[in-house]
């Protein structure tokens, strides 16, 4: 018998068609995937499922009964419960108190007594924690565990997790995959949306794929490969593997010496920071976020002033940036994709003769980019909030590469992006840098900083603690390092 089950869900925004006919089962107690580019359609039916949209044509049946969710509300009391990968917690209130918001009308709490619950709930799922401690002091992995113990106290039985994993170590990763095989055991079914391929293929029972708003394929996980499923999200081949060149580095570039660099705040979030790189060479730099790699990218790209130490970029060498937020730092929404092409460059020429704006040539390079970075849009005067993020993110690309950069500095230029669009990135900038250019790639991902990097410098509280060459390190060795254990090793 399915626990859950959906028929013909089709859900429009005026002439666009996020979800077309979208039909697939989960039985209980699975963990079913749900795989896509930016723009299938995902968010769209999760939202539909979670009851906050209601779609325009189609039925969920929950455990064989047709269903209505009208609410987030009426999707809870049906025991449907999302986590969402941007965590809904209030930092300076305990586990307990986050726990328990909104679930009880009465003036008089008994804390101690919803305490003892929440630990009982905890210990009863492998969700050790002390339902005492402000959120506000847990570190991210554990504060996901809150979140999923929120769903869990309100007796979902139908868990929906998106993007879970983007925020966590190796080691919490690994440790969540660990809970949510135990919630299934237990009888939970979980819907779980990842651009990982290989967690895919590591956690889930069954997958769903969309494409364009379509359901593509089912499959059950052991008759499937990420290269099968990679090919059926984006509608073609997709090298899974990034194939870097061995390259001598050539002269340096940029150099750092004990670099302090304060956030917005005026908190020190960089503290000496020391490095070289050289042409032809990426330095990775992998850390959980909010570990100083923001204001580290902001102040190499010279958008943020140093507090203490120095920055030295070689005579007349330009400067890419993709920035970590596309949307506020990297784009302007409302223009089109033919004026966010010539942000940086709309003074000079050719782009500007005698003050004038020369609008054909403007528009010839546009059409340009659209055709070299396979820009999905109707034309060059789209504006770019019309885009989906890969699309938004190949407009950044292609406007800071302009003009063969000397240093390009990118900060998580494939957060969010399918995997065909963090191959159009990585293969571009491996590009650059076989041209020469010297690369600071900043990433949460792991995997991915592992694979295209000459070295890796792991950054904790604002700290290199460890430089490894990306040849020789481990997975492991490095998720320590990225979770606070010192380096042993240490190359210059």
């Amino acid at each position: 018998m399915a626990f859950l089950r959906l028929e013909n869900i089709t859900k429009s925004f005026g002439s666009f068609v996020a979800n077309d006919n979208i039909s697939f089962t989960i039985e209980p107690g699975k963990i079913h995937a749900i795989l896509g580019e930016n723009g299938a359609g995902k968010t769209t039916l999760m939202k539909i499922i979670s009851g906050l949209y209601q779609p325009d044509r189609g039925q969920i049946y929950l455990q064989n009964q047709p269903v209505n969710i009208t609410s987030t509300n009426a999707a809870i009391k049906l025991g449907i419960g999302m986590i969402h990968q941007h965590f809904m917690l209030v930092p300076q209130l305990s586990v307990t108190e986050n726990i328990i918001l909104g679930t009880d009308k009465n003036f008089r709490l008994n804390i101690k007594q919803k305490q003892q619950q929440i630990a009982a709930l905890s210990q009863s799922y492998g969700l050790e924690i002390n339902p005492q401690t402000k959120v506000i002091d847990l570190p991210v992995g554990t504060q996901q565990r809150v979140e999923i113990l929120k769903v869990l106290y309100r007796q979902a039985k139908l868990l929906i997790l998106d993007e879970p994993t983007a925020v966590l170590t190796p080691l919490e990763v690994t440790s969540l995959i660990t809970i949510l095989r135990k919630l299934a055991t237990a009888g939970n079914t979980i819907i779980f949306i990842s651009h990982k391929l290989e967690e895919v293929m590591h956690l889930c029972d069954t997958v769903t794929v969309l494409r364009r708003g379509k359901v593509v394929a089912n499959r059950k996980i052991p008759e499937t490969t990420p290269h099968e499923l990679a090919a059926l999200m984006v509608g073609r081949e997709v090298n899974l593997q990034l194939n870097k060149s061995l390259i001598t580095p050539g002269n340096v570039v940029l150099s750092v010496h004990n670099l302090q660099v304060a956030d917005d705040r005026g908190v020190t979030a960089v503290r000496n920071i020391s490095f070289e790189l050289r042409e032809r060479e990426i330095l990775g730099i992998a850390g959980v976020d909010g570990n100083g790699q923001r204001e580290l990218a902001d102040a190499l790209a010279k958008v943020r002033s140093v507090k203490k130490g120095g920055i030295k970029i070689a005579k007349l060498s330009k400067t890419g940036y993709i920035p970590e937020d596309r949307q506020k730092m990297g784009l302007i929404l409302q223009f089109t994709i033919a004026q966010n092409l010539i942000l940086k460059a709309f003074k000079q020429l050719p782009f500007c003769r005698h003050f004038l704006l020369q609008t054909q040539v403007i528009k010839n390079n546009a059409i340009s980019v659209i055709e070299k970075f396979d820009i999905r849009a109707t034309g060059i005067n789209e504006k770019v909030s019309q885009l989906s993020g890969g699309n938004q993110q190949k407009v950044v690309l292609a406007r800071e590469l302009a003009g063969n950069p000397v240093l390009i500095v990118a900060m998580q230029p494939t957060r969010g992006l399918d995997v065909g669009a963090t191959e159009t990135v990585q293969q571009r900038l491996l590009a650059e840098k076989e041209r020469g250019a010297a690369v600071v790639y900043i990433s949460t991902e792991l995997e991915e900083v592992m694979a295209i990097s000459d070295r890796i410098a792991v950054i904790y509280r604002g700290e290199f603690v460890s430089v490894l060459d990306a040849n020789t390190a481990t997975v492991e060795e490095v998720g320590l390092l990225m979770g606070g254990e010192r380096g042993h090793r240490e190359i210059g």
